[in-house]
């Protein structure tokens, strides 16, 4: 590659949605942060990049991740481009189980994540 090229994580976007106490850190790195996000609010935020072409990371605080908004899904299933994860909820990080732990539960029996 060629020092005039650019990469492509040089023109990732980091977005991130949740309370105002989980996006204020990310915004002190330069995030797009949408505090207080709604689901309404992340499906307009995932059109908007989808849209423009982008590529990007999106975190959504899991209460957010958890919603089954139709870009949310989209974006899930294609993989891709654009990126969505969960983080866990800022109040109560201790009782946090990602989503994954259900798929992983259902194929390999309760004895997987112990």
């Amino acid at each position: 590659m060629s020092v005039d090229q650019e990469t492509p994580a040089a023109s990732a976007r980091l977005v991130v949605m949740g309370s105002a106490g989980l996006t204020e850190g990310f915004s002190l790195i330069g995030a797009e942060v949408h505090a207080e996000a709604t689901h309404e609010v992340v499906e307009e935020v995932l059109a908007r990049l989808f849209r423009e072409g982008v590529q990007a990371l999106v975190f959504l605080e899991a209460h957010l991740a958890r919603g089954h908004g139709v870009w949310l899904n989209r974006l899930r299933n294609e993989g891709g481009r654009i990126v969505v994860t969960e983080l866990p909820p800022l109040s109560a990080p201790e009782h946090y189980a990602p989503a994954v732990d259900d798929v992983v539960l259902a194929v390999l029996g309760p004895e997987a994540l112990k």
